[in-house]
Formats: C-alpha cells, sequence, structure tokens
C-alpha cells in the first residue's frame, strides 16, 4: 500500500469510526442536556436551535486520536505507519479540545452560563499553549522555515519564529471559532483545509503529517453526518478552537504558512469581519459596518438562506484550498 492509499484510506477509517460512535455520543449528549445556548442578538431563526447538543468537537478528536495510537503502535508488530512528528499538532488538538470543553462547560452549567470563560482568561490560556506548541515545533521538532511561493525563497526567522508562530496558532483557533455559527459551516470548512494541506504534505514526502491531515478529514465528514442542515449535534468550542489551532500547526510544520490566508480565506474573513465590525462601532460612536458580524450572519439577514451560506462559503473556500495547494508547488 503506497503512502496517497493508505492516507485515503485512513479517511475511510476515521469516517467510520466517527459515524459509528457518534449515535452513542449524540444520546449520552441529549442525555444529560449538553445543549446549546442561543444568543439573543442572534437571528431569531436560530432559536429552533437552542438545546441541540453541543460539545460535539469530542466526535472528531476522540477517532482521530484512536487511529494515531494505532498508527504509533503499528512498529510493535513490524509496521512503519506512523512517527513521533504527528504527536505535536495530536497533542495541539487535544489541549485546544479541552480548553474549548472547559468554556463549552462554563456556559452551558458552569457560573457564567452563556457567555463561558471570561475572554481574557481563555485567550491567556491559549497563548500559553500556543507558546509551548511553537517552541517544541522550533526547538523540538526543528520545523521548517517560511516558504514563499513563486520566488522559491526560504526565510529562516530564528527566535522570532516562536512568537509568530504563537500568534498563528491563537489567530487560526479564533478564525474558526468565528466561523463555526452555521450548520455545517465550519466541519466543511475545515476538512477542506486539512485536505489541501495534507495533499501539500504528500508532495513534500511529509506521509505522517498527510496521514494525520486525512484522518481528521475523515472524522470531520462523520461529524458532519449529523451536524449538516438541520444540525442534530454542534462542536463547539470543544471542535473549533481544537480545529484552527490544529490548522496552524500542519500548516507550520509544512512550511507552507505564506499561503495559509488563502488557504484559509473563509475563517479569515469571517475574523475580518469582527474586526471591522468592532473598530467601525467604535470610530463612528455605535454604527455598524455590517448588519451583523461575523460576516456569515450579515448574509444570513440580507436573506441568504442557511444552506445557501454554506454552500457558497465552502465553494469560495474549495477554490481558495486548490489555488493554494497550486501555489504551494510554484
Amino acid at each position: 500500500m503506497n503512502n496517497t492509499t493508505l492516507a485515503v484510506s485512513l479517511a475511510g477509517l476515521s469516517f467510520m469510526l466517527t459515524v459509528i460512535w457518534g449515535g452513542p455520543l449524540l444520546r449520552v449528549l441529549q442525555h444529560f442536556k449538553i445543549g446549546k445556548l442561543i444568543r439573543v442578538e442572534e437571528p431569531g431563526k436560530h432559536m429552533v436551535k437552542m438545546g441541540t447538543p453541543t460539545m460535539g468537537g469530542v466526535m472528531i478528536i476522540l477517532p482521530v486520536l484512536l487511529v494515531t495510537a494505532l498508527l504509533n503502535a503499528a512498529p510493535l508488530i513490524g509496521f512503519k505507519l506512523s512517527g513521533k512528528s504527528v504527536f505535536v499538532p495530536l497533542i495541539t488538538m487535544l489541549a485546544f479540545g479541552i480548553l474549548g470543553a472547559i468554556d463549552d462547560w462554563e456556559g452551558i452549567r458552569g457560573k457564567r452560563k452563556g457567555d463561558g470563560m471570561r475572554a481574557r482568561t481563555k485567550f491567556l490560556a491559549q497563548w500559553l499553549i500556543a507558546g509551548i506548541v511553537a517552541w517544541a515545533l522550533k526547538f523540538v521538532l526543528d520545523a521548517p522555515p517560511l516558504y514563499i511561493p513563486g520566488i522559491q525563497a526560504l526565510i529562516d526567522l530564528g527566535w522570532w519564529y516562536v512568537p509568530v508562530a504563537a500568534f498563528i496558532i491563537v489567530a487560526e483557533s479564533n478564525a474558526i471559532n468565528f466561523t463555526d455559527g452555521l450548520d455545517g459551516l465550519a466541519g466543511l470548512i475545515s476538512a477542506t483545509i486539512f485536505a489541501g494541506y495534507g495533499a501539500i504534505a504528500l508532495i513534500q514526502g511529509q506521509y505522517f503529517l498527510a496521514q494525520f491531515s486525512f484522518t481528521l478529514v475523515g472524522a470531520l465528514f462523520g461529524f458532519l453526518w449529523f451536524n449538516v442542515h438541520p444540525a442534530q449535534l454542534f462542536m463547539g468550542d470543544t471542535g473549533s478552537l481544537a480545529l484552527g489551532a490544529t490548522v496552524a500547526v500542519v500548516a507550520l510544520m509544512t512550511g507552507q504558512w505564506a499561503i495559509l490566508p488563502l488557504m484559509t480565506i473563509i475563517p479569515v474573513s469571517e475574523t475580518l469581519s469582527v474586526v471591522i465590525q468592532i473598530g467601525y462601532f467604535k470610530m463612528t460612536g455605535g454604527l455598524r459596518f455590517f448588519k451583523m458580524a461575523p460576516i456569515h450572519l450579515h448574509f444570513e439577514l440580507l436573506g441568504w438562506s442557511e444552506t445557501q451560506i454554506v454552500q457558497r462559503f465552502w465553494l469560495i473556500g474549495l477554490l481558495a484550498a486548490l489555488i493554494a495547494v497550486g501555489l504551494s508547488m510554484s
């Protein structure tokens, strides 16, 4: 079995595992009433989502953990199917998933019901984890320097790599978090990004990273089985924070993070819309640039249906990912 076939096969395996255990997980979440609370300022049609089970990121994370653990146990029986390099993105996913789970739980059952963790506390925790991961990328994995497509230049940032990488990890974590607002949107966009970077990793010969990326693609497709409109389950911060941070780490491990803004064009646009909305509101003394931010809510208030927004955003994201993969080979 060649490396490409194995990577795609792992996507199929993680998809099946996620779908199989997704049903029981959904029933557990329903039994314990782990349901989403809808903010009063969200569009009125979102109220039908009230009480839908959340923290569905667990459905994605556990199959990836299981498959990766099995691949790393394979050498014990004489097969070399995975490598220790995947532990950095795996631990990143787990750490941000735990942080997101604490935030979700605080918002559902904690003292800050409806709000979750204090923004400052969560932000500091993100930076702490990201700083440790960035250090590991630089000094443990010796991650490749920044590659600039087109001019075939490599830029070694030296010590500056650590704060820059930490910023990218935190930024992408929050970007996917902003994207997670409509049924299937964050899952589809994330799966497309991981498929894009999985393809780049295959081209580079980073087969273990490619296997990890496609394992995540399969798990995301399995999650989407329950998350497409009308969603039976939401990923919550448990999933969105973990996916965003892991996207950043995978990009950094390929050295192809100059194309990250293009590869993640939808999450970047969602984040920029929030920044613009807040900045414009403060500068004008209360006026709004968009009807609502993040930008998917703006289009919803313009009259686009939820499925139209998700499908059109995904088409843009898919085209951008294809262009980004092409640029990575220039």
